[in-house]
Order: C-alpha cells, then structure tokens, then sequence
C-alpha cells in the first residue's frame, strides 16, 4: 500500500519546527528515523497531513560528556549509539542492549529520540533509560523542560510530552561508584520485539566494593545493597519492579535472594496476553531473566 497524500516539511531549526507544530496541530507527525512512521503511513495506520522531516535540525545528533555526565541528542542514529565509545564508558546499559534493538539496517537510521517519543512498550530503550534514571529534555516554543524518565512514560504509545513540544536531548547522569549493568531480553527471533526484557544495575558495597577497587560508604555491609530492575514487554510502559528490588536490596545473591525477588516479582508485574504469549509466560520469562542477569552481574570482573 501506499500513504495517503500529504505535505512534506524539512525544517531547518527548532524555530521552524515549532512554527509547523501550531500550523498543523495533531495533524502534524514528525518524522526522524522513520523506523516506525514510515511502515504506518504505508499501511495506512497513520494518516496527518502533514509530516515534518527534523533530520535537518543542526546539533541534535550530538553525543557529548558534560560535568554532570552523558547528554545524547534525540537524532542521535541507534548506530551511532551502538558504535561510540562515550556511551560504552558512561552508560553502557546502553550499549549493551544495542545489538538487540531490531536489525542493522534499522539501528542505521532509527534514533533515540524517535525510540523513546513512540514510548512501545516492548522496546529496549525506553526500559534502559528509565533504568539509568535519566533526564529527558523536551524543547518547546519559549524553551524547555526536563522530565525524569521514570515520569515520561504513561502508557502504550503514550508519554508526557505535551502539544507542540518535541524531545531534543537525553541526558543520564554519572552512576555513582560500584554500579554494573547488564541487559537481556527473550524474543522468538532475534530482532523481533521481546516477549519479556530487562534492564538492570547492582551497586557493589562495603568489602566488595573495596575488593574490586570501586569504593564504598563508611560502614556499608558488604553485599549489592543497590539495585535497579526495569521491564519491558511485559506492561503498558517500562515497569520498575521495587518489591523485587527490596527483595534483594543488601543481601549476597544466592539462591535464597532470587528465589525472594522472584517471588515479589509477581507483585510488581500485571503482564498483558496476546496472540504471542499468555501473562503467565511473561511471568516465567521475567524471573528468568531475573535471575540471569542479577547472577550475570553479580559474577562480573571488575
């Protein structure tokens, strides 16, 4: 199929931008990697008339280290993020669910930006962004506003970004000292969206920390007295499960531990069923995941 016919912009500032946004209200969809537009327009799903091409707006791609840590602009290419060696050092949580993110050819032109605005809940990025308890920075007629990710995601295909504003930077701030991450995620094929994902930090403490050179606070028992634990594909947005995070907050990770924030995991999780699996799979494949990843880490080399 083909779309249905429509205006075709390129504006050349955010200015511009903001200018086509009021023109055309919800009848204006903004195009940047196209990943997700493009298919829907061609079937029909969407149909604005208008659609605004950004990829012309100078600076948003950029990828940069500030004093407060990593910012990565919106048009930042999945590639692009795949492939540097400043989010492999300042946020590889990352860079490490990268290679998961669909195929080449689409990493080649989706971004970021694009990834997190769309907000589907089975994707990868919104979940490691929320995980790393990241900024994102939304532009708008006048100036910006910075919305904490764990706040900008609300449901599916849903965010906090109100009429006329667009994300231009994310910024994820320095991990204190101690933090590993990891990612994984289960999928029927690679590349297919996941049927149960997770994006997850451990903090080392007290001898552990001194073990492995990290640091740690004055009086700080030794054990993972920090974590962070961020599903997807398995609710309506990315799901931070806090029970089974309390679950394992300061103990070893041992059998006991996980089979403790297994169980709180049941507390934290509400998974949908659909033709590809029941909520009760999506349960199972959580607490393996769970488990994989919490050991994973938690076997490291520092």
């Amino acid at each position: 199929m083909k779309p249905v016919p429509f205006e075709y912009h390129r504006p050349a500032s955010l200015a511009e931008t903001f200018d086509l946004l009021d023109r055309y209200g919800d009848d204006g969809r903004l195009l940047a990697g196209g990943q997700s537009l493009v298919p829907a327009l061609n079937l029909r799903l969407a149909a604005p008339r208008a659609v605004i091409d950004i990829n012309r707006i100078p600076d948003l791609d950029a990828i940069r280290v500030t004093a407060d840590g990593l910012v990565i602009g919106a048009l930042a290419r999945q590639e692009a993020l795949e492939r540097s060696p400043l989010v492999r050092e300042h946020a590889p949580l990352i860079a490490a669910a990268m290679p998961h993110v669909g195929h080449g050819a689409i990493r080649a032109r989706g971004t970021l930006g694009g990834s997190l605005a769309l907000a589907d809940p089975a994707a990868e990025l919104p979940a490691c962004v929320v995980a790393l308890g990241a900024t994102i920075r939304v532009g708008r007629r006048g100036g910006t506003r910075d919305i904490a990710a764990e706040d900008f995601f609300r449901g599916i295909y849903t965010t906090a970004l109100a009429p006329g504003e667009i994300v231009t930077e994310i910024l994820v701030p320095r991990a204190a000292a101690g933090w590993r991450w990891g990612f994984d995620e289960l999928a029927r094929r690679h590349g297919d969206f996941a049927l149960a994902g997770l994006a997850a930090g451990l903090r080392l403490a007290g001898r552990d920390a001194a073990v492995a050179g990290r640091g740690a606070a004055e009086g700080e028992p030794s054990g993972y007295v920090d974590t962070r634990l961020v599903f997807f594909g398995v609710g309506t947005r990315p799901v931070r499960a806090r029970r089974a995070e309390a679950a394992l907050a300061g103990r070893r990770v041992d059998a006991e531990a996980l089979a403790a924030a297994g169980r709180a995991l049941d507390g934290d999780l509400d998974p949908p069923g659909d033709v590809h699996g029941s909520p009760a799979l999506r349960r199972h494949l959580a607490r393996v995941l769970l488990s994989r990843v919490v050991v994973r880490l938690a076997e490291a080399r520092s």
